[in-house]
């Protein structure tokens, strides 16, 4: 994902926190706030009850990849907040897209302009 589509003021993490509308799956959350740009903006939060270091930015880059794989069919104008739950270090990647793909669709995000779709791999249990 592009720097310029990353939200990085922690002023705004909170406003979007605060002021936005979320949507909660047992892996992730969504905290979602228009912002008045032409584009979109994610932001991921991991807290320290996830793990140290390591595993914290391990699971920042792969909801940075699952949130990317989707980024052409996300509707512009929003500012997006993840948060990860405590399941979210132990999950398939697949599932991790899927939680995803989940609250997108929830929050009436995603566009549907024909492209291919966006996959609902159930869990494996």
């Amino acid at each position: 994902m592009k720097r310029r589509y990353r939200l990085s003021d922690k002023a705004r993490f909170r406003q979007v926190r605060q002021e936005g509308t979320s949507c909660a799956h047992p892996l992730l959350v969504l905290c979602y706030l228009p912002n008045g740009l032409t584009i979109s903006r994610c932001g991921f939060t991991v807290s320290k009850r996830i793990g140290n270091a390591v595993e914290r930015n391990r699971v920042r880059r792969r909801l940075r990849e699952a949130v990317r794989l989707m980024w052409e069919r996300l509707e512009p104008g929003y500012d997006l907040v993840w948060i990860a739950r405590s399941g979210v270090k132990r999950a398939e990647f697949a599932e991790l897209q899927n939680a995803c793909a989940r609250l997108l669709r929830r929050a009436r995000l995603l566009t549907n302009d024909g492209q291919k779709p966006v996959p609902d791999v159930d869990p494996v249990l």
